[in-house]
């Protein structure tokens, strides 16, 4: 069983997280600069048998594609063809940046590391896997 990494894609950083290798458990890896994503990839592919990468969908309230999927698509698109063996899937991201400075604040972090995006955006990726982790769950447990 290979392990399930999560991107939060941003244009200028993308936050990232991993299941262990039995997928149980989601754990926030780095952020990356967005210029950097493709060959900090690369190498955690060499490095670990990953299964399935999930990408947060953007959605808006009604439930349509949020501005920001004008970027992320290409980038899922990309995805597809650089890793082909590996299953790509899309999780609805909404509300895990909010949810993510929630717990933060929950998990007694000062405000000057509160306002740390990239950790914001580790956070929300982590997020993101947890609540894809809980969805495919549900499906299997009926």
């Amino acid at each position: 069983m290979g392990r399930i990494v999560a991107i939060d894609y941003g244009q200028k950083r993308v936050g990232i997280a991993a299941t262990d290798a039995l997928q149980m458990i989601a754990h926030g890896i780095t952020t990356v600069r967005a210029m950097d994503i493709w060959q900090y990839l690369e190498a955690y592919v060499q490095e670990h048998d990953v299964e399935t990468i999930v990408v947060g969908e953007p959605k808006d309230m009604m439930n349509r594609p949020s501005d920001a999927s004008r970027f992320i698509e290409p980038f899922v698109k990309k995805l597809k063809k650089k890793f082909p063996e590996i299953k790509i899937d899309r999780f609805d991201e909404r509300f895990t940046s909010k949810i993510a400075g929630e717990a933060m604040i929950e998990g007694g972090l000062k405000k000057k590391k509160r306002q740390d995006k990239a950790l914001v955006d580790k956070i929300s990726a982590t997020l993101l896997l947890q609540s894809y982790l809980s969805a495919q769950n549900k499906r299997f447990t009926v």
